[in-house]
């Protein structure tokens, strides 16, 4: 790893301290997209606390906690949506702490979103800060909290508590906390599908850092062949004639088994698999049951066909057309920032983990609608933008990741009154 990625990590409580500002801006922004929730749901006769926290996808995390697997919905065009679908992690968390408080396992849900997305926040700047600075750190949670659909982050889904998972991970990753990286992987995997994305980050770090450290050690042994034979130490009569000098501190002392590496490469998957066999298991359809599980859902991955088919379908009308031509700019960005990244030499553990996240997001063949919600873990998308306004002076990124509160405030009303995230 490099001098950035190894040098010490901060005690827990230096590292609050100087996350606080990015910790207090997002709970800023989170408390206005709140507030705008509730305003516009009053104005409109509902209730804000139920949109966050009883409905869509909110219900069948409750009906997992509340009833455990097995419920399904038949519909009349023969798809069977079964709670299968749904991973078991945020599940535990809300009947965890129905059983230890008088909340209900909707409130825990939100509790557990409130916690986490707290925790993603802090996890995204603990990456950015270790990648690019303190302030480029800031940045990237106003961004992430800022970001179109970023209410999401305040409801009762497992956007936030798999955020959060994944950022602690890739960040012990870059710190070289192996053990730590495959377990929260694990648990990532508990969380939702996409859980693979961190497991492929860890997995092809932990091999990139084993390779290295393999070239590393043949370089060493080469050197030490070549270095001159040391003299006799008469202070040291138990020194042979010959010997070469030991090695210096942090040497590779020669081929080893890289033990915590291999150790969180086993965690790491240990999660998506177990539930994902257990899924065939239950079914009786062996281990390509939880897929069938998805097909009842019409969702599968189909490399991005069904969405292009989507996309190119809006322009067979004008008003629609204008849906198509954001659609395309929505894509492109999302491909420009990541070729953006690329470019910049962001590590490998978040290339890869961002690759997958969006590729799993864009190419899935079915709930269009919700690609931008998926697409929420992918925070590595947002450090071009974040080092960008880290570059310009602070009024400038105050007054632009001001506006975009305001915007996703307002939005974000909008959007839970109306359609909202299926």
């Amino acid at each position: 790893m490099t001098d950035l990625e190894t040098r010490a990590a901060p005690t827990r409580a230096g590292a609050l301290r100087r996350a606080a500002p990015a910790l207090a801006g997002y709970v800023a922004v989170r408390a206005l997209g709140l507030l705008a929730l509730f305003l516009w749901s009053a104005a409109r006769d509902k209730s804000a606390y139920t949109l966050l926290t009883a409905r869509w996808d909110a219900l069948w995390y409750v009906r997992v906690a509340e009833l455990g697997y097995g419920y399904e919905v038949r519909l009349a065009n023969g798809d069977v949506h079964s709670n299968l679908a749904f991973f078991p992690l945020l599940p535990w968390l809300e009947r965890l702490v129905a059983a230890v408080s008088p909340l209900s396992y909707a409130d825990g849900g939100f509790l557990v979103a409130l916690v986490s997305s707290l925790a993603a926040a802090w996890g995204i700047f603990a990456v950015a800060d270790r990648v690019y600075g303190r302030r480029a750190g800031v940045c990237a949670v106003l961004l992430w909290a800022v970001l179109p659909v970023g209410i999401v982050q305040s409801m009762a889904y497992s956007e936030s508590l798999f955020t959060a998972l994944a950022a602690w991970s890739l960040y012990a990753v870059l710190t070289g906390r192996w053990v730590t990286a495959g377990t929260l992987a694990l648990f990532a995997g508990l969380t939702r599908p996409v859980g693979l994305a961190v497991v492929a980050a860890v997995w092809v770090a932990a091999l990139a850092d084993f390779a290295r450290e393999r070239r590393t050690a043949g370089a060493s042994a080469r050197d030490t062949q070549d270095a001159p034979v040391v003299p006799d130490n008469p202070a040291d009569p138990d020194t042979p004639i010959g010997t070469q000098a030991p090695p210096g501190p942090g040497t590779p002392a020669g081929p080893g088994t890289p033990f915590r590496q291999i150790l969180g490469m086993v965690l790491a998957p240990l999660g998506t698999a177990g539930y994902v066999l257990w899924v065939g298991h239950h079914t009786g359809k062996g281990p390509l049951g939880y897929l069938d599980v998805q097909a009842g859902w019409r969702n599968g991955f189909d490399g991005g066909w069904a969405f292009a088919r989507f996309v190119a379908d809006k322009f067979a009308s004008f008003p629609a057309a204008l849906a198509g031509v954001g659609l395309i700019i929505g894509v492109a960005s999302v491909v420009w920032l990541y070729g953006t990244g690329v470019r910049q030499r962001q590590p490998l553990p978040l290339l890869v983990y961002t690759g997958v996240v969006t590729a799993l997001a864009l190419c899935a063949s079915s709930y269009f609608g919700s690609k931008p919600r998926l697409l929420l873990p992918a925070f590595p998308l947002l450090l071009p933008l974040a080092l960008a306004l880290a570059r310009t002076r602070i009024r400038s990124s105050a007054a632009v990741l001001g506006a975009a509160a305001v915007a996703s405030a307002l939005y974000g009303a909008f959007w839970l009154n109306g359609s909202g995230p299926p």
